[in-house]
């Protein structure tokens, strides 16, 4: 597999992150070729085939979740799918893991290159806090953390309601300033990078990297708003030993 990003940030040296792409996977259409969803309707064993290369390039551990747009992170654990929308490990190999199509891939680490942390965070979990769940687990004071925001939905292609926009001004009326009105009445186009980059900044994380991508017009990448029914892509970070 040689197809994947690598993300551009000051993180320590022992911490390394990839993103995958659609290309370099064994999935036919609609979810060619990388699909590492396993949640799609694509062939299992297929899915399993894809994640093994994946596993492979990298010789890592993946840490796969069942991702409920929620907030809750735990310890990433290889052996165990756990139901989560985020999780962190300080062990060598063990990669946290986000899995999207659309919603933002957030990945953490500590300046000392101690720990890592990933999260999922669509609209419902960014507006919950996943990502404030995520850094607390990191369990590092706000001003030692890095964040990597992945691909994502792009500000010109996040349509939303107004009610997507009051569950985020209801509680940090900063976020109106992610949101423009829309050519549809009573509706409003949302900026997911600037909305994760002003949570981040209200529980003391400054130092926010990567954005600027957008899931639907990226060819790149899958994405259920252009194609409901598409594989996902992985973002991960590890250690290395």
């Amino acid at each position: 597999m040689t197809d994947f990003l690598i993300p551009d940030w000051p993180a320590p040296a022992r911490v390394r992150a990839c993103v995958t792409t659609r290309a370099g996977g064994a999935s036919l259409a609609p979810f060619d070729s990388l699909n590492l969803g396993d949640h799609v309707d694509d062939d299992p064993l297929v899915v399993t085939e894809n994640r093994r290369r994946l596993t492979d390039a990298f010789a890592i551990r993946p840490a796969w979740l069942r991702q409920v747009h929620g907030v809750r992170v735990v310890e990433a654990d290889p052996a165990l799918t756990a139901e989560a929308d985020g999780c962190w490990t300080s062990t060598p190999g063990v990669a946290c893991t986000a899995m999207t199509a659309d919603c933002l891939p957030a990945l953490f680490c500590d300046r000392a290159g101690t720990r890592v942390a990933a999260a999922h965070a669509g609209w419902r979990g960014l507006a919950a806090g996943v990502l404030e769940a995520t850094v607390e687990r990191l369990d590092v004071p706000a001003a030692q953390v890095l964040v990597w925001l992945g691909p994502a939905i792009g500000p010109g292609a996040f349509e939303v309601g107004a009610e997507v926009r009051e569950a985020f001004l209801s509680t940090h009326p900063e976020t109106i300033e992610a949101f423009v009105p829309s050519v549809n009445a009573g509706r409003f186009m949302a900026d997911i990078y600037a909305l994760a980059r002003l949570r981040l900044a209200a529980c003391g994380v400054t130092a926010v990297h990567g954005g600027g991508f957008c899931t639907v017009s990226d060819p790149r990448f899958f994405s259920y708003r252009r194609s409901p029914r598409t594989g996902r892509f992985a973002s991960l970070i590890w250690l290395q030993d």
